[in-house]
């Protein structure tokens, strides 16, 4: 029997019956091209039929971070040919697809504008919605993508442009409650790892150098580390870092010692500030039982960290989830996916909609200078 859905969108009704939804899903918000097609079936399974992702290191790595002019004409050259890939990767067609979906924001202005212009192009053409999705909406769906977590649960979120936790009471309901002041921890492994010239992108260079230092050789600062809130900062990390490479020899040993002692204190400030960030997660939800902490974004990729938190299941009545390490880093199955949710609430965006650099996934997140922080 086949699934039926009432859809509401702009003032319009749409009696729609289907058997799968199908997604494709369109991420260039930094420097991946990634294009990914998502099917939900009626029993509410999920299954991604194709997940194509190209990096743009060998673009960047010769300036030590992005370029957002040399991404976005990197995007703009093989959006095309990534599509038609995970197309036939998916074995569908294009008739197939019930809308489009793609990263709007935050993001590089370039690569945004790149990827959902080709999004919108694609779903006038085949006359299928458009749907805008925020990055760290896809972020913190992906888990959904391989596990069966129920609402609400805490989303830590660390990457290159984002640190953050996030209760995820649920689809589309999300209260932020605690941010970096600062740089991203993602951008504190960046500027650590080009203090030691170890090159780019940081993080998997100062994880693998870190296995072969001494974790307690050096000894750094923890901004906030006292202050009873779920906040972050990293700028006084990094000052120290370069302090401690100021007319210093950078040998192999130096670059080891000073990676893994660095690691350690991320982890002891990462704990510090999961252990504060349960209690306001406990006293917002009413929560009395286990408190399910997702953990997402690029960094989340690192081991040391993954199994550093893992502990605190011992300590602490939570559990952590973790993507697989695919999902981690950006990628266009959770932008599908946070499309196929959006599609069935018929949360639709139109073609005139404008990309976002800075868009918090928490629409009340407080102002500070002026800014969103870490929109």
């Amino acid at each position: 029997m086949l699934k039926i859905y009432f859809i509401f969108n702009h003032s319009h009704y749409y009696f729609i019956k289907m058997k799968k939804i199908r997604v494709l899903g369109i991420e260039t918000s930094c420097d991946e091209t990634s294009v990914s097609v998502v099917e939900k079936s009626p029993d509410g399974s999920i299954k991604i039929l194709s997940n194509i992702v190209r990096g743009q290191l060998n673009v960047h790595e010769d300036f030590g971070g992005v370029v957002p002019e040399l991404a976005a004409r990197a995007h703009s050259e093989i959006i095309d040919k990534i599509t038609s890939l995970a197309i036939k990767k998916a074995k569908v067609k294009f008739n197939d697809l019930n809308a489009i979906a793609a990263t709007a924001g935050p993001g590089l202005l370039g690569g945004l504008i790149v990827g959902t212009v080709f999004a919108k192009t694609m779903a006038s053409a085949l006359k299928i919605p458009f749907i805008a999705v925020n990055h760290l909406e896809g972020h913190a769906l992906s888990v959904l993508l391989e596990h069966k977590i129920a609402f609400p649960y805490l989303l830590l979120l660390v990457s290159g442009g984002h640190t953050e936790f996030t209760i995820i009471k649920k689809f589309n309901s999300y209260k932020r409650i605690g941010t970096t002041l600062d740089d991203a921890l993602g951008e504190a492994f960046d500027k650590t790892a080009r203090l030691l010239n170890l090159g780019y992108p940081g993080g998997p260079l100062i994880e693998k150098c870190a296995t072969k230092g001494d974790l307690d050789k050096y000894k750094f600062p923890m901004p906030l580390i006292h202050e009873k809130n779920s906040d972050f900062s990293f700028s006084g990390l990094k000052s120290s870092i370069a302090q401690k490479v100021l007319n210093k020899k950078i040998t192999e040993k130096f670059k080891c010692d000073i990676s893994a002692s660095f690691q350690k204190t991320i982890v002891e400030i990462l704990i510090k500030k999961t252990r504060q960030a349960i209690k306001t997660f406990n006293k917002e939800t009413k929560n009395k039982t286990t408190v399910n902490i997702v953990v997402a974004g690029g960094v989340a990729a690192n081991q040391f960290i993954r199994s550093s938190l893992e502990n605190l299941e011992d300590q602490i009545n939570c559990k952590f989830y973790f993507p697989s390490l695919k999902l981690c880093t950006d990628n266009g199955a959770m932008i599908a996916y946070a499309g196929i949710e959006r599609y069935e609430k018929g949360l639709f965006d139109k073609l005139n909609f404008k990309p976002r650099p800075r868009w918090p996934l928490d629409k009340n997140a407080i102002f500070m200078k002026g800014k969103r922080i870490n929109a």
